[in-house]
């Protein structure tokens, strides 16, 4: 074999990728999740490589009330030739698995992919800071300096809709594709410099860093006073520090003014439980601070007076848990009490 060929192990993860890249024209690549009071199923817009999907119409007629532009597939030149730059993507990695086979052709496909990914998310971030920014000046609501962009990925908060951009079944299959090419460029380096590696090496540390990724969650974002509405019973936040968060596997986070909200919001089941990633509470000595719910010491006092009652306050640890019960008329609590069924 020479020097500069790739490895089975190597050829047989580039194949993987080129396959799963064929998928990725089937399914969608990207969502916008929108959530609010009067659409407490939330409304979704999906992208494909070629078409819109989701609650298009229905996004639409909202959309017309504060002047942006109606979504409409044929108006985005790039569902025309997207479809046709992600086969030449999986074409291109199931012949540098097959028969190109060389550490050159390896290079040159890792850096077109990158240089594609920025290019697709400079392009993304221009079609929601367009369709955001221009808008009908004689629209419904017209509110002085306010714009609709959605968030490029994460969440942002757009009038009474909180707005989720993440990656649907092909965007992580893209994140998982690019991965995993660069980790066979790196295993194919350290080849090259005769590092001594067991056989199933490879193939055991990309498994293990695509389970890392795939691990990864979104972190809380700090509650806002005055901003954020309970997604439970849609009060106002006007105390953070007895506020809560639940963020799904998908990355969409739920904010609450009250443990009792966070709790009546797993009880009725408006997310799955299999869909549920983590659940915090808000540091009650440090408002800034989220601790996992499972890890937080609660301590009940009707001294707390909490936004719906439940009156329990969260501490990090158990030191502060116990300072809280000298100065405090009150009980210590478990979460198995509040609702056993949540756990």
């Amino acid at each position: 074999m020479k020097s500069t060929e790739l490895t089975g192990v190597s050829r047989i993860i580039v194949l993987v990728c080129g396959l799963a890249l064929l998928v990725v024209l089937f399914v969608p690549l990207w969502q916008i999740e929108l959530a609010a009071p009067q659409y407490p199923e939330g409304l979704v817009l999906k992208m494909y490589p070629h078409k819109l999907a989701g609650n298009v119409d229905i996004i639409n007629g909202l959309n017309h009330y504060i002047g942006m532009k109606t979504l409409h597939t044929a108006d985005f030149p790039e569902f025309k030739v997207l479809p046709y730059i992600i086969a030449f993507f999986a074409v291109f990695s199931l012949a540098v698995a097959g028969f190109l086979r060389t550490m050159k052709w390896l290079k040159g496909l890792f850096i077109l992919f990158v240089i594609f990914g920025v290019v697709a998310m400079a392009d993304f971030w221009r079609w929601e800071y367009q369709y955001g920014h221009d808008l009908d000046p004689n629209a419904a609501i017209n509110v002085p300096g306010m714009s609709y962009q959605p968030p490029l990925i994460g969440y942002k908060q757009l009038l009474n809709f909180g707005a989720y951009s993440v990656p649907d079944i092909g965007g992580w299959i893209f994140i998982v594709v690019g991965l995993s090419l660069m980790m066979t460029l790196i295993l194919e380096f350290k080849n090259k410099k005769h590092t001594i590696m067991k056989p199933k090496m490879p193939v055991l540390l990309l498994l293990s860093f695509i389970t890392l990724m795939a691990s990864c969650s979104v972190e809380p974002k700090p509650i806002k006073v005055g901003t954020d509405a309970c997604s439970f019973c849609k009060m106002g936040v006007v105390d953070k520090r007895f506020g809560a968060e639940l963020i799904t596997k998908k990355g969409k986070i739920y904010k609450f003014d009250d443990l009792h909200c966070l709790l009546a919001f797993t009880k009725e089941n408006v997310e799955k439980n299999a869909d549920i990633a983590r659940m915090y509470l808000v540091d009650y000595e440090e408002p800034h601070g989220f601790i996992e719910l499972e890890k937080a010491f609660l301590f009940k006092s009707e001294a707390f007076r909490s936004p719906m009652g439940s009156d329990v306050a969260a501490f990090l640890t158990e030191k502060q848990l116990k300072a809280a019960t000298q100065t405090l008329k009150g009980s210590v609590v478990q979460l198995s009490t509040l609702m056993p069924a949540s756990q």
